[in-house]
């Protein structure tokens, strides 16, 4: 009998979009999961981190998300599902409803655990049944690495490269060879919570977060006898470095930079000969996504004819209308281009995303000559900031972001 799995991920729970909660959208996708779950006859749901959206989720979220796994459950009787921890995630609070987690099938790995120096296989090694009963593959349930899961971890190496890759890679290898020695050639699915080399990040929507800024570890450092690896982090739907690598990606846009994402989860079946295949199972889109951008930025008297065109239904609920973000081209504005393009979509049945200005790619890009001959002393220090904040955010900082600044200033020069 088939053995079926169901891998996602990066589902921030309790996350809000420029103010605006996802709730709605939540409870979406996960009526939809359950569908998915029933419609295929999932055995397993593997969850590779961030399941919330910060380390304090409110009781709102974690009912939420309490609910969902006890729905899931229901309809599936033998479903195991397997939740990590991100880096996103309160490792203790994700493991700690344990003992009630068990009666619905719920393996909960917030942190890496060892006895006598080996990992603990009862807490990270997990079987999982056909509806048969029959325990057709296992998964190794690895949260994302902190400092105090990385016991080699050390800086005073004199061995070439990342000694946090390194560390991680180490990790890997010896989970794997301990977790061989038990099951034999099964097939064995890794979960993972990190940023793979080769992975394409969204923009200003993931941390880069291994420890000391070295946040790409190498696909090829996963070792070769594992079936398939589940990864979460990177919030695109992708393979890295061979096809049985994938990140599953996010449910829906968390930020504009994911609004044209194709989300969805992916579905992993083992044939009774043990042989893998992996298909991707397409997500709704709870709430319309629309990004307003015009032929290199709009113009604020372009803005009402576009939404005009979006032919908005004035009748929805707030929780259901679409969210938009404006791109606009560098223009003057009087009253100030964020608060104008705010004034104009209030008037609409819609919820701000945000707001950019596109800056033209001839004033981005600077020689490498040009640049060597800009001296770091004779350029004022908020000249700098304005810079990088527009690099970043794409929009001009505004007064409190420039007074932020200045204070910071201030308490270095006291220091």
């Amino acid at each position: 009998m088939a053995l079926k799995i169901l891998h996602t991920a990066d589902w921030h729970i309790g996350q809000s979009l420029n103010g605006w909660s996802r709730t709605y959208e939540h409870q979406q996708f996960f009526k939809e999961l359950e569908e998915l779950i029933e419609r295929h006859e999932v055995d397993a749901l593997v969850v590779a981190g961030d399941v919330f959206d910060n380390q304090n989720p409110s009781a709102d979220a974690t009912q939420m998300l309490y609910e969902a796994l006890a729905r899931f459950r229901e309809k599936r009787p033998h479903l195991v599902t397997v939740l990590t921890a991100g880096n996103h995630d309160p490792a203790g609070r994700v493991e700690a409803p344990g003992v009630l987690f068990q009666k619905i099938g719920v393996q909960a790995v917030g942190m890496v655990r060892r006895q006598d120096g080996l990992l603990d296989l009862s807490h990270h090694l997990v079987p999982l049944k056909d509806s048969a009963g029959a325990v057709k593959a296992y998964v190794l349930a690895l949260p994302f690495p902190r400092a105090t899961d990385l016991p080699g971890l050390s800086f005073s190496s004199s061995e070439e490269g990342s000694p946090v890759v390194r560390a991680v890679a180490e990790l890997y290898e010896a989970a794997v060879q301990q977790a061989r020695e038990q099951i034999g050639e099964m097939p064995l699915i890794a979960t993972g919570h990190l940023h793979v080399a080769g992975g394409l990040e969204s923009e200003g929507a993931e941390r880069r977060i291994l420890i000391g800024g070295e946040h790409a570890m190498p696909w090829e450092q996963f070792p070769d006898d594992l079936t398939y690896v589940a990864l979460g982090h990177l919030h695109k739907p992708q393979k890295v470095g061979k096809e049985t690598i994938r990140y599953s990606g996010s449910p829906f846009p968390l930020s504009v930079t994911e609004q044209h994402y194709k989300h969805g989860v992916n579905l992993l079946s083992f044939s009774d000969a043990g042989v893998l295949s992996i298909e991707r199972l397409a997500l709704s889109r709870p709430v319309p996504f629309h990004r307003l951008k015009g032929d290199g930025g709009l113009l604020l008297e372009e803005l009402v004819p576009a939404l005009d065109a979006l032919e908005l239904d004035g009748n929805l609920p707030v929780e259901q209308q679409p969210f938009v973000h404006v791109d606009l081209r560098p223009q003057v504005s009087a009253g100030g281009l964020k608060a104008e393009v705010d004034q104009i979509l209030a008037e609409y049945p819609v919820r701000s995303a945000g707001v950019s200005v596109l800056r033209p790619k001839q004033q981005e890009v600077v020689s490498a000559e040009a640049e060597s001959l800009i001296r770091l002393s004779e350029i004022q220090p908020d000249e700098l900031f304005k810079s990088a904040f527009e690099r970043v955010h794409g929009m001009e900082p505004e007064a409190k972001h420039l007074d932020y600044f200045y204070r910071a200033i201030a308490e270095a020069e006291v220091e």
